[in-house]
């Protein structure tokens, strides 16, 4: 199989991760970087010293085609402009999720990939664990029959979620966009994926409980160094992130300073967004959130999503009409209604890189591009965005207390 050439627009934490899954073996080179901020660039390009750096990716863009495929890692509400453009330049697409902050603009990306006949993946990651090969394969041997309902959690864990969706990138909707959309549609996409219909009507619950003034403690300081509560309050920021100094993974710590030192994490603390408290934040997204979903064929699920658990995989309990399936995210314990006997399956799951997606994704990406296995891309076009509008009908679901249509594949 050929080498393949890569663009990257947006060297932040999960373009870089990508990039690196991407060459660290010899598949592909980094042909081009556009990132406006200069020390990621430079960093950028200091592993890649053959690449060509931009500040902005329609620089990139007014070039001859300098890459056969183009990884757009930038924020949420920057994806749409320049996956139309590399779509028209005739460069494959990798596009972190979510698409767009806006259902027309998903589809404005969808109908330019499929004009272009470009190769086109969303990274959905969770599609491509070993964790989500081993359930699909107890559901495709027919052990449990038909699917009637599914139990999913998501854990987004208590420090997690004041780091990115209270102190952090994604805690605005106006900003970004809104949670669900932000951090579950990958768990949508999977629901999808396991029951292999699409979702008909949906229903929503939730909102923004706890990280709010009214629950600021009375003796809270604006910021978390000049804090009397550190001891008792579990979102300390120096509780959280002082503990990272001097460990081998880069993040969280990149994503406050460019200095991982002790002091360099302590004055990111007192001067910037991550040493907020919690309850004196702009934040608005939701902190709970249950959606119940129907699909053709009359399958149902609910999925939770909620910031006050441990940091931890999903969670899945699938009901079918044979047998069952209790799943953690490592390991899967399949009930026979026949026998009574149970099975537990490991599926060796890596701990880190999204517990190996990062690497299934990027593997099926350029077995697609580079002509190894053009069918390696596990969600077409159309099942991207239709979990997409799965979360927008969540959306108004939630805000209206009503039940939400979604229009079949014929009437979208």
């Amino acid at each position: 199989m050929q080498q393949v050439s890569l663009a990257l627009v947006g060297a932040g934490a999960r373009g870089s991760r990508y990039t690196t899954c991407a060459t660290e073996g010899g598949r592909a080179r980094l042909a081009a970087v556009a990132e406006p901020d200069p020390r990621r660039r430079a960093g950028m390009l200091a592993e890649h010293p053959d690449a060509l750096g931009f500040e902005d990716w329609r620089e990139l863009a007014a070039r001859p085609r300098v890459a056969d495929a183009v990884i757009i890692a930038t924020m949420d509400a920057d994806h749409v402009e320049p996956a139309v453009r590399f779509a028209e330049l005739g460069y494959h697409i990798l596009l972190e999720k979510p698409m767009a902050v806006r259902l027309e603009d998903c589809r404005r990306i969808i109908e330019a990939a499929q004009k272009s006949g470009v190769v086109f993946a969303v990274c959905h990651v969770m599609r491509y664990t070993p964790y989500t090969r081993a359930v699909k394969a107890v559901l495709d041997s027919g052990r449990i029959g038909e699917i009637v309902s599914i139990e999913h959690l998501e854990p987004v864990g208590w420090w997690h979620h004041a780091h990115s969706y209270v102190r952090g990138n994604w805690r605005r909707t106006d900003e970004a966009t809104f949670m669900l959309l932000a951090k579950s549609c990958h768990d949508l996409d999977w629901l999808t994926y396991m029951i292999g219909q699409r979702v008909t009507r949906v229903s929503s619950f939730g909102g923004l409980k706890h990280f709010t003034a009214a629950n600021r403690p009375d003796a809270a300081a604006d910021r978390c160094l000049d804090c009397t509560l550190v001891s008792s309050c579990p979102y300390a920021a120096q509780r959280i992130y002082l503990p990272y100094v001097g460990g081998a993974e880069s993040w969280p710590l990149n994503v406050l300073t460019s200095d991982p030192t002790e002091e360099g994490v302590l004055h990111a603390l007192r001067e910037g967004p991550y040493g907020r408290c919690v309850y004196a934040c702009d934040n608005d997204v939701v902190d709970h959130q249950v959606v119940n979903l129907e699909f053709e064929g009359g399958a149902t699920a609910s999925f939770t999503m909620t910031a006050f658990s441990p940091k931890a995989p999903r969670k899945t309990r699938i009901f079918g009409t044979r047998g069952s399936i209790d799943g953690d995210g490592a390991l899967l314990t399949v009930t026979d209604f026949v026998t009574g006997a149970t099975e537990v399956i490991d599926a060796h799951v890596p701990k880190d890189g999204h517990s190996g997606g990062d690497e299934g994704l990027i593997t099926a990406f350029l077995d697609a591009v580079g002509g190894a296995d053009p069918a390696a891309i596990r969600s077409n076009p159309k099942e991207s965005l239709h979990s997409h509008e799965i979360a927008w009908a969540a959306e108004e679901a939630r805000l209206t207390g009503t039940v939400v249509t979604i229009p079949s594949k014929e009437q979208s």
